[in-house]
């Protein structure tokens, strides 16, 4: 009973470790496309935070993405000396500040109104970014650097990917398993029942508006956070990151993987972004190929890549079933 209640924490740490020893066994072009997999695997788990756990289809995530990314490219331009930390600071208090306020206009509506006015809102940002040259760079995006790694006793260089690869590691890694935790608390499954039904909710005593608004702000954050790594990952940011195609991009990924699970959207990010790399190599038609396979997700696997894993794994479970009384028969005898 203990192993099993542990096993969770045993997985998460058993990943960690894998994940650490990456850089010994990976080339840097792979080591390359495995951050930018993790950093996209956190975006995805906070849009299927919003989508698969409260019902809120949002078109305009990528604004709280954006945002993120922005802000860490604005503030290392124009601030000297700023340390990675107070950007990412900085990142996190802009997109939280954009979720409350944007959250308590969007979520009086519901349905297709709330979609089509998270799609006005990202437009509206994306306007912004594109027509305010003198801050964003306009068409042209803005060019940073990373800056070192203060830890108090010592400096690292972030300048190359094996330090990058194990700071985002770490960060974005810690990220995401805050965002399962989250899941696992009574917020969380408040949030949960609220789709299920929320007029019994509301019967019970619960400020589903309220609840509804934590949770829109929280995944504003945690999509700002993951814009942040992408500009540290590309030392670039320009107006892609705020558009609706990067919205299309986690909603693929979160449909791919599949939103009945919370791993599931990390593992349509590893999909999506080696099909986008290997893909795009071969022809620059890829992003027909990848809304073919939207679209064959959508009609005859709605539950996504983990639907699939899940199965079969009931499946193996199911076969593995009828030899376990034999055994115990010849146990005894």
């Amino acid at each position: 009973m203990m192993l099993h209640k542990n096993t969770p924490y045993l997985l998460i740490a058993a990943l960690f470790a894998a994940g650490a020893a990456m850089p010994l066994v990976l080339k840097q072009y792979h080591l390359n496309m495995l951050t930018e997999i993790i950093v996209f695997a956190l975006y995805a788990v906070s849009y299927n935070l919003l989508l698969g756990y409260a019902g809120l289809l949002s078109f305009g995530h990528a604004m709280f993405f954006g945002m993120g990314a922005f802000t860490v490219a604005v503030s290392l331009i124009h601030i000297p000396g700023l340390s990675i930390w107070s950007a990412l600071a900085l990142a996190l208090a802009m997109t939280t500040l954009v979720g409350f306020v944007a959250g308590g206009l969007l979520l009086r509506h519901k349905g297709s109104y709330f979609a089509l006015l998270t799609l006005a809102f990202n437009s509206l940002f994306y306007a912004v970014a594109t027509k305010w040259h003198t801050i964003t760079g306009g068409d042209d995006g803005l060019s940073v650097t990373r800056p070192n790694l203060a830890l108090g006793f010592t400096t690292v260089n972030l300048a190359g990917i094996e330090s990058f690869y194990w700071f985002t590691l770490v960060i974005v890694g810690a990220a995401i398993v805050f965002c399962w935790y989250f899941t696992q608390t009574a917020m969380g499954q408040t949030v949960l029942m609220m789709r299920e039904n929320e007029e019994r909710m509301k019967f019970l005593g619960y400020n589903t508006n309220i609840s509804r608004l934590i949770l829109f702000t929280f995944t504003g954050a945690v999509a700002g956070l993951a814009g942040a790594f992408y500009t540290l990952h590309f030392q670039f940011c320009s107006q892609s990151a705020i558009s609706v195609d990067m919205t299309t991009t986690v909603l693929l990924m979160t449909f791919v993987g599949g939103t009945g699970t919370f791993w599931g959207p990390m593992l349509g990010a590893l999909v999506y972004i080696i099909l986008q790399n290997y893909l795009s190599d071969i022809t620059d038609r890829w992003p027909l190929f990848m809304g073919l396979i939207f679209v064959f997700m959508v009609l005859f696997i709605p539950g996504g890549l983990s639907q699939i894993l899940q199965s079969a794994r009931g499946l193996f479970t199911r076969r593995r079933g009828p030899g376990k009384p034999m055994e115990a028969k010849e146990a005894s005898s």
